[in-house]
């Protein structure tokens, strides 16, 4: 079994989740093609219905821990001390929506982003929920695929020298592919496939030419003798780790000097955001990353003094950027963590578990921006109208980007399956 490690997160129980990548029984080397090719034993599943071949990308952003809700986008001035913690809100550029006073760039460009402060979820320390639309215990047995491998499944047919799924937080259950197939895995730059990027020393691309020709005759023998079909998607995804490595598409994408050095300088720190944007106009269609750990149960806000600046950046600039180049409307991005924290700050300066309510950002994507969706209770311990579960903001995004969640593909039992079940849209963000 090969097991490629990426960042680990030490959580609150004394478990590290440590991002893997487990892929065969084999101690062979796993090239670019590899990676790419299908697993035609689950891979082979047909969707009953056809979605949009929308070219629109997302970027989704996961904040390992659970971040506070009421220390960033649903403030409580007028709670109890014990309750509203340190920071103050600020008033953002529009009327009535108040955010942390460590988001101010957010603050003064909130026409262009929403928060939704209304979310119910699950006790589980797990990116499942919010990458998949099912909580971890569920996806242990029913193998749900995350949203960037649907992403990835629906547009396989599109080719192109970019990778449909990028991960650059590495690989978690809440990454993986589920029923859909290794094929949908996403690349991972730290991973395998980085090293494939470019040619090996001393090949050149002519060179490249007469390797893929003798593969192809070696294929033909091989191709007389396979029955099952399986060389045909060899042979798809092998032209597609070929065209990757040639074009140097997503190498260029991944290098961050080939980027204005003022540019690069606004992003210093979080410079994962700025591959994001990078990646998405080089044609992916769903980029993942993540940013500091969120499990504050002591000293929460010394923590959030340092991370909230940090997100600040990040956002501002990313959201900035993508209105700059004209792809406000082509690209979605949402922001959350898998709970909020405990109203009640606890004897630690912590905050606690919180499944009842959370909040999550969302911008872009031509959905309906500068405003708050639902609201929490005066200590924001639940919604106070209007719960919305993390599916249903989920297949909002995914109708963001042309992809109907009603849609099914079969699982490896070839059983249909939705790919969400709770898909009714978040309707202020739509209308």
């Amino acid at each position: 079994m090969l097991r490629f490690l990426g960042s680990a997160h030490r959580f609150c129980d004394g478990a590290t989740r440590r991002d893997f990548l487990q892929i065969g029984a084999f101690g062979a080397g796993l090239t670019l093609a590899d990676m790419l090719r299908p697993h035609t034993a689950r891979a082979a599943g047909s969707d009953t219905k056809r979605a949009s071949k929308s070219k629109k990308s997302a970027i989704m952003i996961y904040l390992p821990g659970g971040p506070s809700h009421l220390d960033m986008y649903d403030l409580k001035p007028d709670a109890p001390a014990e309750f509203r913690g340190e920071f103050k809100p600020v008033q953002t550029n529009v009327p009535g929506v108040e955010v942390c006073e460590h988001f101010p760039m957010q603050a003064k460009m909130w026409d262009k982003l929403c928060c939704v402060r209304s979310i119910v979820s699950v006790e589980e320390h797990s990116d499942s929920l919010v990458m998949t639309g099912y909580p971890d215990r569920v996806n242990r047995l029913a193998d749900h695929p995350c949203f960037g491998s649907v992403v990835s499944k629906v547009r396989s047919g599109d080719g192109g020298a970019v990778p449909t799924f990028v991960s650059l937080r590495g690989m978690s259950r809440g990454t993986e592919p589920g029923y859909l197939g290794i094929a949908h895995r996403p690349f991972t730059p730290g991973g395998p496939g980085n090293a494939n990027l470019r040619l090996a020393t001393g090949v050149t691309a002519g060179r490249l030419d007469e390797r893929k020709n003798l593969l192809d005759a070696f294929d033909d023998t091989r191709r007389e003798i396979d029955g099952s079909g399986t060389m045909a998607g060899i042979d798809a995804y092998t032209e597609k780790a070929i065209e990757m490595v040639t074009a140097g598409v997503v190498r260029d994408a991944l290098d961050l000097k080939k980027e204005d050095p003022k540019v690069v300088e606004r992003y210093k720190g979080v410079e994962a955001f700025l591959t994001a944007r990078r990646l998405v106009e080089a044609g992916a269609g769903c980029v993942t990353l993540s940013i500091g750990g969120w499990d504050t149960h002591g000293q929460n806000f010394q923590t959030l003094k340092r991370q909230l600046p940090q997100v600040d950046r990040g956002v501002a600039n990313l959201i900035s950027d993508l209105h700059d180049r004209g792809m406000a409307d082509d690209v979605v991005t949402v922001m959350w963590g898998e709970f909020g924290r405990t109203p009640k700050v606890n004897s630690n300066a912590g905050r606690d578990h919180w499944s009842p309510v959370m909040s999550a950002l969302v911008a872009g994507g031509g959905l309906k921006m500068g405003q708050a969706v639902g609201a929490s209770t005066s200590k924001g311990e639940r919604p106070k109208d209007q719960p919305l579960s993390v599916p249903r903001v989920l297949g909002t995004i995914y109708r963001a980007l042309g992809i109907d969640p009603s849609m099914t593909f079969n699982n490896g039992a070839g059983r249909p399956m939705y790919v969400l079940d709770d898909r009714e849209p978040v309707k202020e963000l739509i209308d």
